[in-house]
């Protein structure tokens, strides 16, 4: 069974650094492709960003590019994100996806069959 266990989140002041790490077993790691998402209260599950399985090709929603980092180390079967220059409009709960290989919509939750439990961060202002 395909787990993932997100870890890192917490409170940060606006302009900080945070790296947030998603843990994943029960599976060949460095055979899925991993996204991160965000949720805000009340609003929807908006994606955040992604890397390949193969290759480690990356993709960024505009409102973290140039902020955030995505990478992947397959010898500790984990995957970052690391947050740079916190604004407030950050804060929401961070939720890390797998999915085997090739993925329809790499911005769309629907397409990963495995997510995480999430982690909370907050940017004070």
């Amino acid at each position: 069974q395909v787990q993932l266990v997100e870890s890192g989140g917490g409170l940060v002041q606006s302009g900080g650094s945070l790296r947030l790490s998603c843990a994943v077993s029960g599976c060949t790691f460095s055979e899925y492709s991993m996204g991160w998402f965000r949720q805000a209260p009340g609003k929807d599950r908006d994606f955040v960003a992604f890397i390949y399985w193969s290759g480690g090709r990356t993709y960024y929603a505009d409102s973290v590019k140039g902020r955030f980092t995505i990478s992947r180390d397959n010898a500790k079967n984990t995957v970052y994100l690391q947050m740079n220059s916190v604004k407030p409009e950050d804060t929401a709960v961070y939720y890390c996806a797998a999915e085997y290989r090739n993925i329809r919509r790499v911005d769309a939750i629907d397409s990963y069959d495995y997510r995480g439990q999430g982690t909370q961060v907050t940017v004070s202002s």
